[in-house]
């Protein structure tokens, strides 16, 4: 009775009862009611997962509901055609990924980023056809990588690059054509440890059904050209010539819309070129630089107010008048060209008036003196020198007969009729090339095909007719191996053509934009060769030839 009695009392049992409160909190707020395991994501309805598996078929897009400890996902029959930049990266754990039989097209740069952990990739029976290098970077644990049957018809250089550690590669079912583009793959196969089976050339028809491992890799011709602008000349020419000097170059233009012959310095350190000094000239058509006995002179030819001799006078460094040339003789002169025979320096002026005279000028240790007119009244539109077989010729073209060949006779000491090159009337400017012991001739015509002839031993017969409406200049020139041809049009494009050795002629190479170009010339430099077309419409465009290997 008296411990009943204890047990009622007040105190006692309010004590107890706040126990059992204080219980019942801690229980409520403990570490393991904290830690419940939270519901796992819902599988998406297109999939069926697992704890880290998931099977996806019929997917609209790449399912963001996984659970993030997924390391094993399949996707067939998707129905989208791209995957995007890090498509994968909610789900880094992934070790094993196939994508089979969907419909991807395209496969973005950075697509597998954010799967440090893959190892296995299957990307099979798609239509992707290309790749980017970058699809498969920051893969860096994969071992085992498949892209059969998936129509790719090229491979991009490295983009086996970051697998690094790759020890099977499965590209069998494509139809990789088997050209510049594919060597980098034939040399990796040379290289690597990785287990590759046997793949086949789709094209071109010559290597179709051949193992790529097999291909020659001298087989692949990747290496070519190209002309690409190095430097604007914001002004018009007509006439361009390159000359060394005192171990410098430099670069005669003539300019008429700038009454001047403008000459200009090349840079060996900014590699350009610069200005370096003007010689006034009203109506410049041609500005023909000649170094004889270590002293340069300028020879200004102008349709209007006569044309003079300029000398460099290295004490006030400047050009100065030395000479006149004979108005009655030279009326309206349209090329300068300039040469020695027996160590003698001569130049001849081309003259396009009806009234004028075709010119030769001789050195004789104080100035250029008249030593043959050479052909009257046929307003001659341009003169080419060539020695062939030793002996010093030049070509005449004219606007009124076909071209005309002197022959230099040594007693003489003169230019004697030679012959004509037949058929080829109107001609506008005729220069020669030569290929191993053949000589050619390239005469251009403003209205009319332009040609290319041969030298045959007595005569000149035709190799090449090329469509030229509105051309004034025809420019063959050779950098290293390669033999050019310029065919410079007031109406359209100039042509860059390059001549084939097994087809014996030109064949198109490339289109430059210049606008009504009188020239071409090529200038070799130390590490590069430039290229300069002067323009009568618009700005003077220096070109730099660039070596392209198309593997890279």
């Amino acid at each position: 009775m008296a411990e009943r009695q204890r047990w009622d009392q007040p105190s006692l049992k309010g004590q107890v009862l706040l126990l059992l409160c204080v219980l019942g909190l801690a229980c409520l707020w403990s570490p393991a009611a904290s830690r419940r395991p939270p519901r796992p994501p819902p599988c998406p309805p297109s999939c069926s997962c697992t704890r880290d598996t998931a099977f996806c078929v019929d997917s609209k897009a790449i399912p963001k509901s996984l659970p993030r400890d997924v390391i094993s996902l399949t996707m067939i029959n998707a129905g989208f055609s791209e995957i995007k930049e890090a498509a994968f990266a909610h789900l880094p754990f992934l070790q094993f990924l196939l994508l089979n039989s969907n419909k991807f097209s395209l496969i973005g740069d950075n697509a597998f980023t954010g799967l440090s952990h893959l190892q296995y990739l299957f990307i099979e029976n798609n239509d992707i056809q290309a790749l980017s290098k970058n699809t498969f970077r920051g893969l860096k644990s994969l071992t085992h990588l498949s892209l059969a049957n998936n129509n790719l018809q090229s491979l991009p250089r490295d983009l086996l690059k970051p697998l690094e550690i790759l020890s099977d590669l499965d590209l069998r079912g494509n139809s990789l054509a088997c050209d510049c583009n594919i060597k980098w793959l034939v040399e990796w196969m040379e290289s690597t440890n990785t287990s590759v089976p046997a793949i086949f050339c789709g094209s071109p028809p010559q290597y179709q059904g051949q193992k790529i491992r097999e291909l020659p890799l001298k087989d692949f011709d990747c290496v070519t050209t190209d002309f690409v602008v190095h430097q604007v000349l914001p002004f018009q020419s007509v006439s361009a010539e390159p000359f060394l000097y005192a171990s410098d170059l430099y670069l005669a233009l003539a300019q008429p819309s700038s009454s001047s012959c403008t000459i200009l310095k090349w840079d060996y350190v900014e590699r350009k070129l610069r200005d370096f000094d003007q010689i006034p000239a009203h109506s410049a058509v041609y500005c023909k630089p000649i170094v004889a006995e270590s002293q340069l002179y300028i020879v200004v030819a102008q349709l209007f107010g006569g044309s003079y001799i300029y000398r460099w006078d290295t004490n006030i460094h400047k050009f100065i008048k030395i000479q006149d040339i004979d108005s009655q003789k030279i009326r309206k002169p349209n090329d300068i060209e300039a040469f020695q025979i027996d160590g003698e320096w001569f130049f001849v002026i081309a003259d396009t008036s009806k009234a004028g005279s075709t010119s030769l000028y001789r050195w004789n240790q104080n100035g250029f003196y008249s030593h043959q007119d050479l052909h009257s009244w046929h307003r001659d539109t341009d003169v080419e020198y060539v020695e062939v077989d030793g002996k010093p010729r030049l070509i005449i073209s004219s606007s009124s007969q076909a071209p005309i060949i002197y022959q230099w006779n040594r007693p003489q000491k003169q230019f004697v009729h030679l012959g004509d090159v037949a058929e080829v009337m109107d001609v506008q400017m005729v220069k020669h090339f030569r290929i191993k012991r053949d000589n050619y001739l390239c005469l251009s015509r403003y209205i009319g095909d332009s040609k290319v002839v041969k030298w045959e031993g007595q005569r000149f017969t035709e190799v090449q007719t090329l469509p030229s409406r509105g051309s004034m200049v025809m420019e063959p020139f050779r950098v290293l191996q390669h033999q050019y041809m310029a065919l410079g049009s007031d109406f359209s494009f100039t042509h860059i053509y390059l001549w084939d050795e097994e087809k014996q002629k030109f064949v198109k190479f490339q289109e430059l934009s210049v606008q009504a170009p009188r020239a071409f010339r090529r200038i070799p430099l130390e590490g590069m060769n430039i290229l300069v077309a002067p323009s009568f419409k618009g700005n003077t465009l220096v070109y730099k030839h660039i070596i392209v290997d198309l593997s890279l």
